[in-house]
């Protein structure tokens, strides 16, 4: 008797067609397609991103502050990296929408000592610093690690942040977490040790 085979799908013909229904499922979305996820807010979905990558850099601003207030031998180490987050702070905004305050035209200009007042020219000083400051630990070694981390976690922030961003916007976050990764781990590290 000859042998024959049977017409039931193998196993992984059965798991690979599931994972493929699953991943359309994951491109098509939940949208019903009625519109863009802009006309429910109003806003445009790169100012709205724009807007919260920019209150992120802020935050981030007042921890560098807090922390050189807290430790000031490392106020010095911190300047230069705490100077880029500004610019970053200052290239997210100037494309989008101007904010209302004195601090909108000095960081749309570009310039490098314009930039870093920005920040703090639109947060409440008083009761931002306040909280930053008390969470800085007490050893310096531990307030570079704790900044790090926040470098960090904001630079993959960013990197998941990228898959929804408009092109241009796309490539700037992704240059800024860039420029995050590298700050946490000179953060981290030795100063003027060799690699």
């Amino acid at each position: 008797m000859p042998w024959t085979q049977t017409l039931r799908p193998s196993r992984r013909s059965l798991l690979a067609g599931a994972a493929g229904v699953a991943g359309g499922a994951l491109l098509g979305g939940c949208s019903d397609g009625s519109g863009s996820p802009d006309a429910d807010t109003g806003v445009p979905l790169e100012r709205r991103m724009r807007e919260a990558a920019v209150r992120d850099s802020e935050r981030l601003l007042e921890r560098y502050d807090a922390t050189a207030a807290a430790h000031p031998d490392l106020a010095a180490r911190l300047a230069p990296l705490r100077g880029a987050v500004a610019e970053h702070t200052g290239a997210l905004a100037v494309a989008g929408p101007v904010k209302t305050g004195p601090s909108a035209s000095p960081s749309a200009s570009g310039s490098r000592s314009g930039a870093s007042p920005s920040p703090s020219a639109s947060a409440p000083a008083g009761a931002a610093a306040a909280p930053s400051a008390a969470a800085v630990p007490a050893k310096p070694a531990e307030a570079l690690t704790a900044l790090a981390d926040a470098e960090r976690s904001l630079a993959e922030a960013r990197t998941v942040a990228l898959a929804g961003a408009p092109g241009e916007l796309a490539r700037l976050l992704a240059s800024v977490a860039a420029c995050g990764t590298v700050h946490a781990y000179l953060l981290t590290s030795t100063p003027g040790a060799a690699s």
